[in-house]
């Protein structure tokens, strides 16, 4: 029944995406939905794109090992997105644009807009793969098969329906997955808690660290700091979230809708490591990562297990095919087309992001074939855009204020991401840290130095 449920719910999506087909006339339709997204769409589809892979299975994982603290994942998204639509939502959407790229374009020139392109596409890969990985950790709970071929199975199914509509299969097929994701979490806590005993068990049963907050033994204020500045910050400034703001039918709606999603993660944050917490005490043998489905397939009564696991599809899902559809927009309209010249048409330059989101999913199938954990997977490709992108386009938005130029935010970008990477490869966690604050301290010092040279 379980198997029954989820391949109804493939096929589903599949559907949505061969009539959001016939919807999409141009090149406006599949990069940003004709930018006439109502709040409904652009809320649905930014909530269940930031509920993916590393806020269900990813955080579950984390409660499982550290505790209430392990909600900080989720929290820091919140605190992002409270944040831009404070100052910037109105922003973004005011730019009549289809990537995150483009605004570094308006802002530092051409250059930078490719420089920031490359190093989104290949941190976004790493993303996308780690939402693969999570989908085949799931489906290998009901399924006893290859993981390997759920895998293969998963991204088949959300490249297909994403290379058919494009962002009109994304915000409708995310809106509905969006509204399962809520049903799911809402229903899951109250099975679990009574599973364990209620909320006051479950704090006799586990020890005092697992419910100290905002910090533990196992997770300190330099780790929260590296959640803020490393996860959160995307949040404020990410390709996958500013997509969103760009379909809004204009800025009040883009403003409302990021508040909104804020407010809604903040107690998402703590239910799903509380179920991470519970399966502590009810399976204390199994890997972390595989809390959520372990609950779901033994707590759960049966028949919903099918409808849960469809849930958390949802989830890792509606994450990957943003990701994915972001991404073949950038590699094809921000780098792609700029080489080809004027002489690319509309119909080409759909047909090459068409081509583009079957190459990086498959690339991205054979990253994840390769993966283990999802939380590593994607820390990693946090790590590497926010130290390279994020104080170049924060601060560009104010860049004739703070005298910043096309110089100083390539040096910014390449010895940022640079440094970041280099330390992920060696081991050196501190490194993203440092890189993410370097890019800030590049980016003013070398504009001073490029202006400064100009004028001699």
């Amino acid at each position: 029944m379980d198997i029954a449920i989820v391949s109804i719910y493939f096929v589903g999506l599949i559907i949505v995406g061969t009539r959001s087909f016939r919807i999409v006339k141009g090149v406006n339709s599949f990069f940003v939905a004709d930018r006439a997204a109502s709040f409904l769409f652009v809320a649905g589809s930014l909530f269940a794109t930031i509920i993916g892979g590393s806020s269900t299975i990813g955080m579950a994982g984390l409660g499982y090992k550290h505790g209430l603290v392990g909600s900080w994942w989720l929290l820091v998204g919140a605190i992002g997105l409270f944040f831009l639509s404070l100052f910037l939502a109105e922003k973004v959407r005011g730019y009549t644009l289809y990537t995150l790229p483009e605004i570094l374009e308006v802002q530092y020139g051409p250059q930078a807009k490719v420089f920031a392109s490359a190093l989104i596409v290949i941190a976004w890969m790493g993303i996308i793969a780690g939402q693969i990985v999570a989908a085949g950790k799931i489906l290998e709970t009901i399924v006893r098969v290859s993981p390997s071929l759920l895998m293969i199975i998963t991204a088949s199914v959300f490249i297909i329906y994403t290379v058919l509509g494009g962002q009109h299969s994304v915000v409708r097929t995310d809106t509905i997955q969006s509204s399962i994701i809520i049903i799911a979490i809402l229903i899951s806590i109250p099975l679990c808690l009574s599973r364990v005993g209620g909320l006051s068990l479950l704090r006799d049963t586990l020890s005092g660290e697992y419910f100290s907050f905002p910090v533990n033994q196992h997770f300190s204020w330099k780790s929260l700091a590296g959640y803020l500045f490393l996860v959160g910050s995307t949040y404020l400034v990410g390709p996958d979230i500013y997509s969103r703001l760009f379909c809004a039918r204009n800025k009040k709606i883009a403003r409302r809708a990021t508040m909104a999603v804020a407010l809604a993660l903040v107690p998402c944050a703590f239910i799903i490591t509380i179920i991470g917490m519970s399966a502590r005490v009810l399976f204390p043998q199994i890997s972390p990562e595989a809390s959520f489905p372990t609950m779901i397939n033994h707590v759960f009564p049966i028949g919903l297990n099918g409808l849960f696991m469809a849930a958390l599809l949802s989830a890792l899902m509606s994450s990957a095919d943003t990701c994915l559809l972001t991404t073949s927009t950038i590699l094809s309209a921000d780098i792609i087309k700029p080489l080809a010249g004027t002489g690319m048409s509309e119909r080409r330059l759909l047909l090459l992001s068409r081509f583009f989101i079957v190459l990086i999913g498959m690339i991205s199938l054979l990253v994840a074939l390769r993966l283990k954990g999802v939380i590593p997977s994607l820390l990693l490709g946090y790590t590497i855009y926010t130290s390279g992108l994020v104080f170049p386009i924060l601060l560009g938005f104010y860049r004739d204020r703070l005298k910043l130029n096309r110089g100083g935010a390539i040096s910014a970008m390449v010895i940022g991401g640079g440094v970041a990477l280099s330390g992920k490869l060696m081991g050196l966690n501190d490194f993203g840290l440092c890189g993410f604050f370097l890019s800030g301290l590049v980016l003013i010092g070398a504009s001073r130095i490029f202006r400064l040279s100009k004028q001699a």
